[in-house]
């Protein structure tokens, strides 16, 4: 049977990369999203609201997927509203799926809060686990609605036959436009403007950060992690860590993220500086500078999510992602993390978004 891949999400820096890999690859590749994705060449759109099962219904119907990519999640006001929804859009794809008989693998992507907690309690004191942080490491005793996706994954997984597999990223970074989280662009825009205005480039996070090692992941290394576990009998039916490979600390990428655009920086001065506060009154001051040089958003909350920033900046501990499991069972690939941030760069400027 040929490979027919369903990318949920696929507007979304992970989904929007996962679907260029698999298109690339050869495979016939279906990207399903509220508002989907056009830009990318052969990718088949699907509208679909995941809340909605008759909506599903209705898009998928003349669709067979083999391999389901579940990339994207909703972000609600309390944890307890996160599990419902999130749940729900999970437990709503694969009731409908289930009927066609069609699907061979079923790959989720969730994160660190697996080990952090939710946002409500994220990496507080009280609730810091051991790092470089393990895949056997037990679910914390709290709320977590990456705990509710795993277990309608698994039940339905019972339920149908088909093989699953977890993949856990830290910090995500890639190219996307309306993502929810995304450091690499938050970042660029903050300095985009402290260059445009004058103002020096702040550290918004805690002392452990900035001082601490700490790793990201790229957004292609997590589209071929995707593939790779889902076509690769030993890793089916595991979870995993996903992240680039080396380390680094914000202390020395901090400094080269401004020496990029040509901005004064500083660093951690004895107390959290918000990034979210700081860029609370630049939407206009976003817009001026996107008229200014013709860029393709003027909207700051379509590029940058500092609230999501200030989470990963803030915590009270480094954080360090184990990838033996995946090593040992044959996935090398690699990318230097420095480079990540700056090709993202090149990227956002090639398509217009930054100065």
């Amino acid at each position: 049977m040929n490979k027919i891949a369903l990318v949920v999400g696929a507007s979304g820096i992970a989904g929007s990369n996962l679907a260029e890999s698999l298109i690339a690859k050869g495979w016939e590749t279906y990207g399903l999203a509220r508002t989907p994705n056009q830009e990318i060449e052969n990718l088949k759109p699907v509208a679909a609201d995941l809340l909605d099962i008759n909506s599903l219904k209705s898009s998928l119907s003349e669709i067979r997927p083999t391999h389901i990519y579940i990339t994207t999640w909703m972000r609600n006001d309390t944890e307890a509203e996160n599990i419902r929804v999130n749940s729900l859009m999970i437990r709503n794809l694969l009731d409908v799926l289930s009927e066609k008989k069609s699907v061979e693998h079923v790959a989720l992507v969730t994160g660190l809060k697996h080990y952090l907690g939710p946002f409500e309690a994220y990496a507080k004191e009280g609730f810091l686990p051991e790092t470089p942080l393990r895949e056997e490491h037990p679910r914390l005793e709290m709320e977590n609605f990456y705990y509710s996706q795993e277990d309608e994954v698994y039940a339905a997984a019972e339920r149908d036959g088909f093989t699953w597999s977890i993949h856990r990223p830290h910090t995500v970074i890639g190219k996307a436009v309306g993502n929810a989280m995304n450091l690499g662009t938050t970042l660029a825009l903050y300095a985009s403007i402290c260059k445009e205005t004058g103002r020096i480039f702040k550290w918004p996070g805690s002392a452990a950060q900035w001082n601490g090692l700490s790793d990201v992941t790229d957004a292609k290394v997590l589209a071929e992690h995707l593939i790779w576990a889902s076509t690769t009998d030993a890793a089916k039916n595991e979870a995993f860590n996903v992240v680039n490979g080396d380390v680094f600390r914000w202390s020395r990428l901090w400094k080269q993220i401004a020496a990029y655009f040509n901005v004064e920086s500083s660093g951690f001065e004895g107390n959290i500086q918000p990034l979210e506060q700081e860029l609370a009154n630049d939407a206009a001051t976003w817009q001026q500078i996107a008229r200014k040089y013709n860029l393709k958003e003027e909207n700051l909350n379509r590029l940058a999510s500092a609230w999501h920033t200030d989470l990963d900046l803030g915590r009270p501990i480094e954080v360090m992602t184990d990838m033996a499991k995946s090593r040992k069972l044959g996935f090398t690939i690699f990318q230097d993390t420095e480079e990540s941030f700056f090709q993202l760069f090149e990227k956002l400027r090639a398509s217009k978004l930054i100065p």
